[in-house]
């Protein structure tokens, strides 16, 4: 397709959808004079004192009507939309794929860190070495006398942990 005929087929388009805005604008503004003409008869004030309370009366009579019927659509509203939040929660679960936002690396130290999130007011210094315990290497020296003589008392540690010997002497 040439870009001529491609741009001669997106004005004709154009001008198709201008049209149907054009149609749809004075659709709605009938239909809204007509909904005016239907809810909101033309006004006629009455003469005497008591035909003007009589229509204040009415007034009001509608007026709650229509105050209702307004309450009872926004609540049907607000639960249709939270319907509709609940079943996209559902599709994103469903779904399983979550948009992560993308995270930049930033090198910071410890000390910026805390400065950041404690505020420019606050002087923290942190050394994580001065807060280590000093650890010294013992060693063991029970280790090598268990290991000395093991002939010396080989009778007191003979089965059962020198019981041997009681069952015997009572034999």
């Amino acid at each position: 397709m040439t870009s001529s005929r491609r741009h001669h087929l997106k004005s004709l388009i154009l001008g198709i959808a201008k049209d149907l805005l054009a149609a749809e604008e004075k659709q709605t503004e009938e239909e809204r004079v007509r909904y005016m003409e239907e809810k909101c008869p033309p006004l006629s004030l009455p003469g005497s004192l008591q035909e003007l309370q009589d229509l204040c009366k009415e007034l009001h009579q509608k007026i709650d009507v229509v105050d209702e019927e307004r309450y009872d659509l926004s609540v049907k509203v607000a639960k249709s939309e939270k319907e509709i939040e609940d079943l996209k929660i559902k599709v994103q679960d469903l779904i399983g794929k979550f948009k992560k936002p993308a995270l930049k690396k930033v090198r910071m130290s410890a000390d910026a860190m805390l400065q950041a999130l404690l505020g420019s007011k606050h002087k923290v210094s942190l050394d994580l070495r001065a807060n280590l315990k000093q650890v010294k290497k013992e060693v063991k020296e029970e280790e090598k006398e268990a290991v000395g003589d093991w002939h010396k008392n080989i009778e007191d540690k003979a089965g059962m942990g020198g019981r041997k010997k009681m069952f015997e002497s009572e034999a």
